[in-house]
């Protein structure tokens, strides 16, 4: 195993409301599947490589779709599918003259749709809930926390949504520690994103998310905005229309599309960057001969 020259990878970076990716598209690399988490911890390191907060995979559709999206965090573990990520893709896949203005993206965990707003605005609709509990409680840092659990799509990417007033008050440094706690409390057993909001006008929320497999704060979660703003429509603190929610790396818009108290849909709306395209050279990615 050794690196060659003729074996760079083409790459571009993207990020959504500073949620950032690294997008390799497989049907041009022919990379085999087993090499992506590697490839994933490799890339996606920050000091040591062009740094990211996961791994994005264009893949061939098998289920009718425009293409199949692969999703690896930056430890390298498969995930089951990113808002934000989703919607640069769908940026990705239009410029690539892989899809049009409406798109649709096989994901691990289900079908996802997205749309064009204009040049760097995308719209997509976020895979549904299969488990919604409003009514629970999470021990961390030598306390209970009343909070929400939300998975979207099949298998679910697990979401906790902890309440948390006077939010946009508190530094990154100050919540990590909990955050990490309630990432690996027992009441998750798959554990979780953990999603802190607080509404801070009407139809206005703060929000803040501790990653899973990035093990840490990221400046946006697109699944986790979603479920954050999933929560507080179905407990009354906010309408569910348009919803604002600002990140640490932007804003995003949310609506939640109802029938009676039946979900409907979950739409997720912001913007995209593309930060830079170019060639992996990083000497310390093994590839095959």
């Amino acid at each position: 195993m050794i690196w060659k020259e003729e074996s760079l990878l083409r790459f571009t970076k993207m990020n959504g409301a500073g949620n950032d990716f690294l997008i390799l598209n497989n049907l041009v690399e022919h990379i085999d599947h087993s090499l992506f988490p590697s490839i994933a911890r490799t890339l996606c390191h920050r000091c040591l490589s062009i740094g990211a907060d996961g791994l994005m995979v264009v893949e061939s559709p098998g289920q009718g779709g425009d293409y199949r999206m692969l999703f690896y965090n930056a430890d390298g573990s498969p995930g089951e599918m990113c808002g934000n990520g989703a919607r640069c893709i769908c940026r990705y896949g239009r410029e690539a003259g892989l899809a049009g203005d409406e798109q649709t993206v096989e994901t691990p965990s289900g079908i996802v749709t997205g749309c064009r707003i204009d040049r760097r605005n995308y719209r997509i609709r976020l895979t549904d809930p299969s488990v919604l509990r409003l009514d629970c409680q999470a021990e961390a840092c030598g306390r209970r926390w009343d909070c929400s659990y939300v998975e979207l799509g099949t298998p679910g990417l697990p979401h906790a949504v902890v309440p948390f007033p006077g939010l946009a008050q508190k530094s990154m440094e100050e919540m990590r520690e909990l955050g990490r706690e309630l990432r690996w409390a027992p009441a998750f057993p798959k554990g979780a994103n953990v999603n802190f909001c607080d509404i801070t006008g009407p139809d206005q929320v703060t929000e803040l998310t501790y990653e899973r497999g990035v093990e840490d704060f990221t400046y946006a979660c697109g699944t986790g905005t979603g479920s954050a703003v999933l929560v507080l429509t179905l407990t009354g603190r906010v309408s569910g229309e348009n919803v604002e929610v600002s990140v640490p790396g932007g804003r995003l818009r949310v609506t939640i599309d109802r029938e009676g108290d039946a979900v409907k849909a979950i739409w997720l709306t912001g913007p995209t960057n593309i930060v830079c395209e170019g060639e992996v050279r990083d000497e310390d990615l093994v590839l095959p001969e």
